[in-house]
């Protein structure tokens, strides 16, 4: 069965619903329509963000022949050398915010910074890839509030300007700061020309 897309759809693969949530939040101003699809895709071990989101992009076009986006973020913590960086997925399902914050006990440099990268592919040109970052700091301890309640490391990351960590922000506040916000602005803002 073919069906035609008309003006400005796109699909994030995605199976984190808060990250789907922000997206559509980001890109409805720019009029581009978003859905999400579940596809589980390739995510190759590398150091950049950028090549693990355009590999995980490239096949996940393979897979849904739609225009489609992909996201992969990383947590790069000063004082523990830039760890987890894009391990962060890993490294919160295997020791959580609990054993990050055991990991940064008795240590006064808690500068971190959140980043984020947002390919895009659509069969018809190479991949585009689009990166964000968020400056801030790790919490002394997890903080959830009436906001979102977060997901992820949100609960422990506060960005620079804000008293609040991540997780006691609405989806509005933390898009004024997120690196995942900063990735998608600059897509929507390529996408529409």
């Amino acid at each position: 069965m073919e069906f035609k897309l008309k003006g400005k759809v796109v699909f994030f693969a995605t199976h984190n619903i808060h990250k789907f949530n922000e997206a559509r939040s980001i890109l409805s101003p720019y009029g581009i329509a978003v859905g999400m699809i579940k596809v589980k895709a390739l995510e190759i071990q590398s150091d950049s963000l950028s090549e693990i989101a355009t590999a995980s992009v490239t096949d996940t076009f393979n897979r849904c022949h739609l225009p489609v986006i992909v996201e992969d973020a990383g947590l790069f913590i000063d004082a523990l050398k830039g760890f987890p960086g894009p391990y962060a997925a890993y490294v919160y399902k295997t020791i959580g915010n609990k054993g990050l914050l055991k990991l940064m006990e008795n240590v006064n440099d808690r500068k971190a910074t959140f980043q984020s990268a947002i390919a895009f592919y659509n069969g018809q040109s190479a991949p585009m890839c689009f990166e964000g970052e968020v400056t801030g700091e790790i919490a002394f301890e997890e903080r959830l509030g009436s906001g979102n309640s977060g997901f992820g490391f949100d609960p422990v990351f506060q960005p620079v300007g804000s008293f609040k960590v991540f997780a006691e922000m609405t989806i509005e506040e933390k898009n004024r700061f997120s690196h995942r916000a900063s990735a998608f602005r600059k897509f929507a803002e390529w996408y529409k020309r």
